[in-house]
This record gives C-alpha cells, structure tokens and sequence, in this order.
C-alpha cells in the first residue's frame, strides 16, 4: 500500500476531488495548511504598500492506496492541480506498512 500526500492550490480541490472520483478513487482527506516552497511566499501591495506573505495557505489532500493504483492517482492529481505557476504544489508518495478497519477488523489492501 502507498500514502500519497498532495499539497495543492484551495482553488484546485474541487478539480481534484472530482478526478479522483473519475479514476475511481472518492476517498479522500482533506486539510487546510499554510506553508511555503522554494519562494517563501510571496510580495503584495495593498494601497500602495508592499507587503510579504510568508505562509501561503494549500490543502494537503492525504490518499491511502493499493500499490497498483498509486501510478493512476498520482496522475489524476498531478493533472487536475496544474496551472503551470509557481506554487501548484507537490506530490509525496510513501509505503504504508498496513492497515485496519476498525469496524470489521479488515487488515492490509482490503482495509483501504
């Protein structure tokens, strides 16, 4: 099994969302976070005033998949959350040892 972690654009959740219910995949988690990349935010002018945001606000969208289908999903979002600028975000992808309903006790691929 795979975690894939997205941290996208607010704007561009909805467009996710709705590729993965495409791809097959409508679980997902979804949290508001505020950080930065490379950029360490970004300048602003408000009435003529310059301003820096250092924290920009994204969403971490958190997906726990077979490895089989990890590829698949990666693609949908990588897709969906494009706009080519800068801050569209990134993509981790990491092993997941196992799981476990808690409801029925289901263990490992048939527990996602």
């Amino acid at each position: 099994m795979k975690k894939i972690e997205a941290i996208i654009r607010p704007s561009k959740v909805g467009d996710v969302c709705d590729a993965l219910e495409k791809v097959g995949h409508p679980g997902v988690m979804i949290t508001e976070i505020e950080g930065h990349g490379k950029q360490k935010g970004i300048e602003t002018q408000i009435r003529g005033k310059t301003y820096k945001v250092e924290l920009m606000t994204k969403a971490r969208i958190e997906i726990v998949v077979k490895d089989g289908d990890a590829e698949t999903i990666v693609k949908a979002i990588r897709e969906a959350a494009f706009t080519g600028q800068v801050g569209d975000g990134k993509i981790f992808i990491s092993p997941v040892a196992d799981a476990v309903r808690i409801r029925t006790a289901e263990r490992g691929d048939v527990a996602v």
